[in-house]
């Protein structure tokens, strides 16, 4: 962003501007004159109610899930067994306890009938019961024979899947006769992350709205200035919620989405009318009517707007490229509501400055009263005396000061070090939800947990014809380090087949039998208990050693510790395209602002290291548990989801381009007119300084009330972001760029003479150049 457009100095006059008629030529800068500028805001209007009503069951439409990459063995392995063996991940799980055990008459019989009503149900496409018949059902009672496990699989989408949980589930839970119901699962999950994040995004908004008011006006000092971008940050609000259920139409979209893209949206229009409010003020002051004002406030402010939106989908669009549907999902929501903020603050702002005209200073709540009348509202000063003094001192020892910057920043980023990732399950609820209640008590019932099982699917082997390579291949199975059991895994129909295994080198020979389904045609499945944390080093690794094994035909493997090994590794070659997409479309923004080389690459170094603190703040709160009175109670998992420092970082990234716009266009102004590099970064900082603060803290007030979410992955996401726009609003550009700009001296305008001439015939096309 033009940091001119920032600031509050009065910029030199243009004759078209100022000149003979002028007030005539500034008619169309509110696309209408004043006595016409009335029609755009009843139109906002209009189409806000319109949008509002649109927006009506948006949440119905969205889904929990997506955090496991697409097209990956796993995916497969879990596929032919939904489709093939009847098998595969359950999306609704219900806990059954019994009063005397299951084996009771009573508790038989209404077993039967729960497992009965469950599968007559809408949407129910297969039900696994201990009451069912058949030797499935062993492995679905606990070791004390008072707990059973019901479990069904439901047809459609994760969205469909999801209203058949959210209609079954009141009707099945709770006391029937002998038997007491409890419900977790993907799909019961989802219903209860809607709820949730529902009632935290209702939450969020009346803690956020005030606060931002708050800064507002005690940085605008008016209250009419600061309804401004509160205005335009409501209505990018009622817009986003619509462009969500647009969204659903074309893709599954995450049921966090709307906490995110809510959030997102309001601080960014926020700051874009924050921005915009503060232009027009500027031109007043140097006496221009209220239509020249409006012009220039439209046309040069408008221009930075539409850069800084750019910049924010940019960062986002590098998401797309990575093959997890929950990112997929949230790249779309933010860069359509970043573009959205951004048109509802260059339409609206302009109409409404006009009919406002001079009364936008009106109402300052710091205007000492003189007798019966309070003084005439003035507005603050062009530059920050205190930044001023901070970028004289920075200035002065930039090694100094910029070095012990750089390393306080790595010291808090650290942590991050040993981030372990690990997969999103259903404690990222409160632990009061009975998703979360329901799957501790599984834990804590079974000694056999699912979770620690990794599925093996031979789709080829004839479990009669192939009986010596089978039984083989079961030894050499159960001979692998980290192997605790080799669990039978019954057959939808047919026979089975039992053998002895031993229990490896070094082992005792232990008395378990390995069972292979004999379904109809070939195939077999082999059920393999690993370690006790499946999101462990020794998990991965024994995923390795199975898919490196030799096996009796085509072997696929599937899991939990699967799914994350499956995912890291497809983030990871994905991963150097995103960070490229990042780092290319950065650069040319930023060179197309400056016309310089070194400034856009600094720039990509520096918020990549301010970026850092946040994602140590995230692995030593939310992976070790530090600090959990400050950001209020959590499951510790001892994992980090993998999807949050992707997202949170484009996210963060973005608005750190937007602030170091902000100062790198007013640097380069000064010293365009002076030569002295040293002060214009005195310069640069002292004149964006208080602008930049208060559009970060804006942002962070609204992202950072996603941190009171009783959900961890957007409480994590809010404190992160938080923290993040602060640190590189107040450190960074106050301490470490200015540091490393008054360093690198002369060096930061160098441009070669093919690019300088580049530049300028680009700049000249878009008017990029009347925006500085």
């Amino acid at each position: 962003m033009s940091s001119q457009d920032l600031d509050t100095a009065p910029a030199p006059s243009r004759p078209s501007d100022t000149g003979p008629g002028a007030a005539g030529r500034a008619a169309p800068a509110g696309r209408t004159g004043r006595g016409r500028a009335w029609l755009v805001p009843a139109l906002v209007f209009v189409v806000t109610l319109l949008l509002g009503v649109a927006g009506l069951g948006t949440h119905e439409r969205l889904a929990n899930g997506g955090y496991t990459a697409s097209g990956t063995e796993s995916e497969r392995a879990n596929r032919l067994l939904a489709d093939r063996f009847g098998g595969g991940s359950p999306d609704l799980v219900l806990l059954v306890r019994a009063e005397g055990g299951l084996d009771t008459a009573r508790a038989r019989a209404e077993g039967r009938q729960l497992t009965l009503r469950l599968a007559r149900a809408t949407g129910v496409g297969g039900v696994r019961s201990p009451w069912s018949g058949d030797a499935a059902g062993a492995a679905l009672r606990s070791d004390d024979g008072t707990l059973a496990l019901v479990t069904a699989d439901l047809t459609g989408a994760d969205r469909d899947a999801a209203r058949t949980a959210g209609a079954l589930v009141p009707e099945l839970t709770g006391r029937h006769g002998a038997l007491s119901v409890q419900a977790t699962g993907p799909a019961w999950v989802s219903v209860e992350a809607g709820r949730v994040s529902q009632r935290d995004l209702v939450r969020a908004e009346f803690v956020a709205a005030p606060l931002t008011l708050l800064i507002l006006v005690l940085a605008l000092r008016s209250l009419v200035a600061a309804l401004v971008p509160l205005v335009i940050g409501a209505v990018a609000v009622v817009g986003t919620v619509a462009l969500l259920r647009l969204l659903t139409y074309a893709m599954p979209v995450s049921v966090f989405a709307m906490n995110l893209a809510t959030a997102l949206g309001f601080g960014l229009a926020v700051d874009y009318g924050l921005f915009l409010v503060t232009r027009y003020r500027e031109e007043l002051r140097t006496g221009k009517p209220v239509a020249v004002a409006v012009q220039r406030t439209a046309r040069r402010a408008g221009h930075t707007v539409a850069v800084s939106a750019c910049t924010v989908a940019l960062s986002m669009a590098a998401l797309l490229v990575l093959p997890l549907p929950f990112l997929r999902s949230m790249a779309c929501a933010g860069m359509a509501v970043a573009l959205l903020a951004a048109a509802t603050a260059v339409l609206l702002v302009p109409p409404v400055l006009n009919l406002l005209g001079t009364r936008v200073d009106r109402c300052d709540p710091l205007a000492v009263p003189r007798g019966r009348h309070r003084a005439r509202p003035r507005a603050p000063r062009a530059d920050s005396p205190a930044w001023r003094t901070v970028a004289r001192v920075v200035t002065r020892r930039p090694l100094y000061y910029g070095g012990g910057c750089a390393l306080v920043l790595l010291l808090f980023a650290s942590p991050f070090a040993h981030v372990h990732f690990g997969l999103s399950d259903e404690r990222v609820l409160p632990a009061h939800t009975e998703a979360h209640r329901t799957s501790q008590a599984i834990r804590e019932g079974f000694t056999s947990r699912t979770e620690r099982n990794l599925t093996v699917v031979l789709p080829d082997v004839d479990v009669v014809r192939d009986r010596a390579a089978l039984s083989a291949y079961q030894r050499r199975v159960a001979a692998l380090p980290s192997v605790a059991r080799v669990a039978e895994v019954p057959a939808p129909t047919g026979g089975a087949l039992w053998a002895g295994v031993d229990g490896g080198p070094g082992r005792a020979t232990r008395a378990d039998r390995v069972r292979v389904a004999a379904p109809p045609g070939p195939g077999a499945v082999l059920t393999v208990t690993g370690p006790e944390d499946p999101q462990s080093r020794a998990g991965r690794d024994l995923v390795q050693r199975l898919r490196s094994l030799p096996a009796p035909g085509e072997r696929l493997v599937t899991g939990r510790a699967a799914y994350l090994f499956d995912t890291r590794d497809a983030v990871r070659d994905r991963l150097p395209l995103a960070a490229g997409i990042v780092a290319v479309t950065t650069w040319a923004m930023l060179f197309l602002l400056t016309g310089s080389v070194l400034l856009p690459v600094k720039a990509l170094v520096v918020g990549a290291l301010s970026l850092g603190t946040s994602f140590g703040l995230m692995v030593h709160v939310f992976q070790d548990g530090h600090l959990r009175e400050a950001v209020g109670e959590f499951t510790v998992t001892g994992t980090l989801d993998m999807t949050m420092p992707l997202l949170m970082f484009v996210i963060a990234f973005g608005l750190a381009i937007d602030y170091e716009i902000f100062l790198l266009s007013r640097v380069k102004e000064h010293y365009a007119l002076t030569g002295d590099n040293r002060q214009a970064v005195v310069e640069g900082v002292a004149r964006t300084g208080r602008l930049v603060t208060t559009g970060a803290l804006a942002v962070a007030v609204v992202t950072g009330a996603l941190a009171t979410s009783g959900v961890t992955l957007l409480k994590l996401l809010g404190t992160g972001l938080a923290v993040a726009v602060l640190v590189d609003a107040v450190l960074v550009r106050g301490v470490l760029v200015p540091a490393c700009l008054t360093v690198a001296g002369r060096a930061n305008w160098w441009t070669p003479a093919p690019l300088a001439r580049a530049h300028a015939r680009i700049s000249a096309r878009t008017g990029l150049d009347e925006s500085r």
